[in-house]
C-alpha cells in the first residue's frame, strides 16, 4: 500500500509538476489538482477542450499526435487574465493514443536546471571533494576517486572510513551544523583513513546544511580541499620555531640531546633517537672516524610515542657497529639520508645496515642527519616513522639537516662548556684541602657544593690548618663573583691565609695582613673590575691545651657551637668589614668550647633567607644542627645532610667546615715556672726527664734533655725570668720555653772558633720542626718530636 504525499504533509521534488493527460484530437482528458492551481482553472473548465486554448502561443509541433517527447518554453493562460512563464514537456504512452503534458513553472524549471549543473559541475571537480549525506550522516554520493583520499562506498559513516577519533571530531561538526543551521566554513579537519591506502591528511572542510522546501532539515553537504601541503609547511614552520626556542637551553650535553628527541617526536617522526661521540660527553673532540666499524658512539636520548621504542638501544649504552657501506660514509661527509626499511634489510652484500635494535617495530623509513660542527661529527640525529604514517621526503630530510645543524652548534657550546668547566672544577677541587682529617685536637669534615647543581663554580673555600702546639686555625671564606676569577683569587687567599698562619698570628692580626692583600689585589686589577674584587673571612684559633677558641671575622656570619647539651648557638662575634675595605680593626672574640663540642663554620649559601633577615637564618641554621646533634648522626652525616641539595639548585655556592673538638687530657701537659738563675738549667732537665719518664718516653730522655738546655740557657743569657717551661704529649711531642722577650732567636752557623751560637742549630737538627710566637707578653720558643714508633 503506498501513501499520496500532498502540498499539506510534504514539499517532494514533484510537488509543483502539474500534469494533463491528452486525447489523440488535442483535447484535456484528465487533469491534475498541481495543474488547477497553477492555471486557476478547475478540471470540468478544461476536460474535454482543446488543450491549445491553455497556451497564449500554441505551439505547432510538440503537440501534434504524432510528435516524439519534446519539451520547450512556454506561456499558458491563467484563468484571472495573465499569463504563466512554464516549462513544458509531452511523453506519448505506450499502446495508447493518449499523451502526458508536464508542466512546471519557469522559475522551478530555471532552478532545477541550475541546481543540477550546478551539481554536475562540482562532481566533475577534481580540486574540490563534494561529499552529500543524508540526515543520518551516510554518504549518499561524493567526487573523491583521488589517490591520495580514496573514494568512500555509497552507504558508508565516517567511521567506515577514518580513525575513531578524526570521525567523531568530524561526526560532532557534521551534527551541529545540521541541527543549527549555522555554515562550517573553511573548518581544517586532520585526517588519517583506514581504508588503502592508508594516509595522514589535512582538508578545509565548508559545510552546508540541506533544507527542503518548507526548510525541514535532511542532510548535509560538504565541499572538500586539500590542505596537506599547508598543513605540512604549518607543522615544518611550528617545528623550526620550537627548535629554535628549545634546543640550546641546556649547557649540559645530555639536557641537550634530551631536548632534540623532545623537539622531533611527534612533530616530524614517531621515534626519535640521539647518539653522541663518547668524547663529547666529556668535553673532547671526537676522531675524525671514515667506514664502518665501532664508532664509539653512545645513545644519549630517545622519544617515542607510545611503546614503539621498545626493544631499542636504551639512553646510556653503547651504539653497535656498522658495517662498511655508502650510506654510512655520506653521513661522514656530513649530508642528510633517507632510508627505508626495505634498503635497510637488504643492505651491502646482504649484511643489514643496522642491528635490529636499532629499529623501532613498525618502522618502514628513517632519516639520518650527522651533527656536524667545525669539520667533526658530534653524533647523529636519527627520525623513524612508523605504522601508516608517510614516508620522509626530501623537505622532511632539509628540515631535519637545519634542525641537526643548530643542534651541532649547540652541542658543541655544551661540549665546550663541558671540557672548560671540568678544568675549572679540577683546579677549584684542587685548591681546596682533604674534605675530612682528624687530629690529636680536632675531628674535621669538610663540604663543598657549587652554584646551580655544578653549572657555576665559585671562590668559596674553607681550611683546617695544623698549627705548633697542637693548635689548629679553622678558616672560611667566600670570594665575590663566580668562575675562574674567583677560584684563582679564592687559591691566592688560601695560600696567603696557609702563610700567615704558619707565622702564629692571632686571628685578628691575621685578618688585617690579609686585608692587606686584598686591597693590593684590588689595586691591580682594572678599573672596572676593582668593585669585584673582595672577600669575607673568618678565622677560629683552636688551642686543645686551654680548651679556648678565638674568632675573628671580616664581615662572614658567626660560627656555630653545639655543646655537649646538643644546642646550637650562634658565638657572640663582631663582625669587622670585608677584606678589601679597610680603615677598621677586626675584634676578636675568645670562648671555651668544652670537649666533645661541634663548631661549625660556614659561608652564606648555606643559609636560608626569610625576608633577607641574616640572623634569623643564623639561628634556623643553628635550630637545624641542634637536630642533627641530637638524632645521633655523625659528624660526616651532618656534614652531608647540612650540605645536600634539595630541590631547585642553590643560587650560591657553599663552603662548609664542620669540626669536633678534642681537649688534651689534663696528664698529657706539664708545665713549670723557674726562675732566670743559672740552678735553672738542671731542675728544668731533671723536671723534664722526670715527666718523660713517667709517660714512658725514655728513649726521648736524652735529646729532650739537650733541648731544654739550650732553650733554658738562652733565656737566662738574653731574656731574664721567670721562664716557662712545657711539656704537650699529642701525636708528637711538644717542648715548649717562655720568655718575657720579644727578641726574636735567631739561627746561625758558628764558625770553628766559636765559643758559642750552637744552640738553636742543634735545637732545629735535633726536632721535627722548630719555631716561636709571640703572646701580649714576650714570647715561646717550640720544638716538635716525633714519638717513638
Amino acid at each position: 500500500m503506498t501513501s499520496r504525499r500532498t502540498r499539506d504533509d510534504a514539499d517532494g521534488v514533484l510537488t509543483d509538476v502539474a500534469v494533463a493527460l491528452i486525447d489523440e484530437r488535442g483535447a484535456v482528458v484528465h487533469w491534475s489538482r498541481a495543474t488547477a492551481e497553477l492555471l486557476g482553472r478547475s478540471f470540468e473548465e478544461v476536460c474535454g477542450h482543446p488543450v491549445e486554448r491553455l497556451f497564449a502561443q500554441a505551439p505547432d509541433g510538440p503537440l501534434a499526435p504524432d510528435s516524439p517527447a519534446s519539451e520547450w518554453p512556454a506561456l499558458m493562460r491563467h484563468a484571472r487574465g495573465h499569463t504563466v512563464p512554464v516549462h513544458c514537456r509531452v511523453l506519448p504512452l505506450e499502446g495508447a493514443a493518449l499523451r502526458l503534458l508536464l508542466v512546471v513553472p519557469a522559475d522551478r524549471a530555471q532552478e532545477a536546471e541550475q541546481g543540477a549543473a550546478l551539481l554536475r559541475a562540482l562532481l566533475a571537480q577534481d580540486q574540490v571533494g563534494l561529499v552529500l549525506r543524508d540526515a543520518d550522516l551516510t554518504l549518499l554520493r561524493t567526487n573523491l576517486p583521488s589517490e591520495d583520499v580514496p573514494a568512500p562506498p555509497l552507504g558508508t559513516r565516517l567511521a567506515e572510513v577514518m580513525e575513531a577519533p578524526d570521525a567523531a571530531a568530524a561526526e560532532e561538526r557534521l551534527r551541529t551544523v545540521l541541527e543549527t543551521g549555522v555554515p562550517q566554513v573553511a573548518a581544517e579537519q586532520h585526517v588519517r583513513t583506514v581504508l588503502p591506502p592508508v594516509r595522514e591528511r589535512s582538508l578545509s572542510v565548508t559545510a552546508l546544511r540541506l533544507t527542503d522546501r518548507a526548510g525541514r532539515p535532511h542532510g548535509v553537504v560538504a565541499l572538500l580541499t586539500d590542505a596537506t601541503a599547508q598543513w605540512l609547511a604549518a607543522r615544518r614552520l611550528r617545528l623550526r620555531h620550537r627548535a629554535a626556542v628549545c634546543i640550546g637551553r641546556s649547557l649540559e650535553v645530555r639536557d641537550a640531546a634530551e631536548d632534540i628527541a623532545e623537539v622531533l617526536v611527534p612533530g616530524l617522526a614517531d621515534v626519535a633517537a640521539v647518539d653522541l661521540a663518547e668524547a663529547v660527553l666529556t668535553g673532547d673532540e671526537p676522531p675524525k672516524a671514515v667506514g664502518g666499524g665501532d664508532l664509539h658512539l653512545c645513545r644519549m636520548a630517545l622519544q617515542a610515542t607510545g611503546d614503539r621504542a621498545a626493544g631499542m638501544v636504551r639512553p646510556g649504552s653503547a651504539i653497535p657497529p656498522f658495517p662498511d657501506q655508502p650510506q654510512l660514509r655520506i653521513l661522514q661527509e656530513g649530508r642528510t639520508v633517507i632510508i627505508d626499511r626495505a634498503t635497510v634489510d637488504r643492505g651491502v652484500a646482504g649484511v643489514p645496515l643496522m642491528s635490529a635494535d636499532l629499529i623501532p617495530e613498525g618502522g618502514h623509513s628513517f632519516v639520518i642527519a650527522p651533527m656536524f660542527a667545525r669539520g667533526l661529527i658530534l653524533g647523529f640525529i636519527t627520525a623513524w616513522r612508523t605504522g601508516g604514517a608517510d614516508p620522509f621526503d626530501q623537505q622532511d630530510a632539509d628540515l631535519l639537516t637545519e634542525i641537526a645543524a643548530h643542534s651541532a652548534l649547540s652541542m658543541d657550546n655544551a661540549r665546550r662548556y663541558t671540557r672548560e668547566h671540568r678544568a675549572a672544577v679540577a683546579l677549584q677541587h684542587r685548591l681546596l684541602p682533604a674534605a675530612n682529617t682528624r687530629g690529636p685536637a680536632l675531628e674535621t669534615v669538610g663540604g663543598y657544593l657549587p652554584a646551580a647543581g655544578g653549572a657555576e663554580i665559585g671562590g668559596d673555600w674553607f681550611d683546617a690548618i695544623a698549627l705548633p702546639s697542637l693548635r689548629v686555625a679553622m678558616v672560611v671564606g667566600d670570594v665575590i663573583g663566580h668562575g675562574l676569577h674567583a677560584a684563582a683569587t679564592m687559591g691566592r687567599l688560601r695560600t696567603a691565609v696557609q702563610t700567615l698562619a704558619d707565622l702564629e698570628l692571632s686571628p685578628d692580626e691575621l685578618l688585617t695582613r690579609l686585608d692587606e692583600l686584598v686591597a693590593r689585589l684590588a689595586a691591580e686589577a682594572a678599573p672596572a673590575d676593582r668593585d669585584a674584587v673582595g672577600a669575607t673571612c673568618l678565622v677560629a684559633l683552636y688551642d686543645p691545651v686551654t680548651e679556648q677558641c678565638t674568632v675573628a671575622s671580616a664581615g662572614h656570619p658567626p660560627p656555630i657551637m653545639t655543646g655537649p647539651d646538643g644546642v646550637g648557638r650562634p658565638l657572640p662575634v663582631l663582625p669587622g668589614p670585608p677584606l678589601g675595605v679597610g680603615g677598621l680593626p677586626f675584634e676578636p672574640v675568645t670562648v671555651r668550647v668544652p670537649a666533645d663540642s661541634w663548631l661549625a663554620l660556614y659561608t652564606d649559601g648555606l643559609l636560608s633567607r626569610p625576608d633577607d633577615d641574616i640572623d634569623a637564618a643564623v639561628l634556623h641554621l643553628a635550630d637545624r644542627i641542634t637536630a642533627l646533634r641530637r638524632s645521633g648522626c655523625s659528624l660526616a652525616a651532618a656534614g652531608r645532610a647540612l650540605t645536600e641539595q634539595v630541590g631547585v639548585p642553590a643560587a650560591d655556592d657553599t663552603a662548609l667546615l664542620l669540626a669536633r673538638v678534642r681537649p688534651l687530657p689534663p696528664d698529657a701537659i706539664a708545665q713549670w715556672e723557674f726562675p732566670a738563675v743559672p740552678e735553672t738549667v738542671a731542675e728544668a732537665r731533671a723536671a723534664a726527664a722526670g715527666r718523660l719518664a713517667r709517660w714512658g718516653l725514655a728513649d726521648l730522655d736524652f735529646t729532650v734533655e739537650l733541648i731544654v738546655s739550650e732553650l733554658v740557657t738562652n733565656a737566662i743569657r738574653y731574656a731574664g725570668g721567670p721562664i716557662g717551661l712545657r711539656l704537650i704529649r699529642g701525636d708528637v711531642l711538644v717542648c715548649e720555653v717562655s720568655d718575657p722577650s720579644n727578641t726574636q732567636p735567631r739561627l746561625r752557623r758558628a764558625s770553628v772558633a766559636d765559643e758559642g751560637g750552637r744552640g738553636l742549630f742543634l735545637v732545629a737538627q735535633l726536632s721535627t720542626r722548630w719555631g716561636s710566637r709571640y703572646g701580649h707578653s714576650g714570647k715561646t720558643i717550640w720544638a716538635e718530636l716525633a714519638l717513638p714508633g
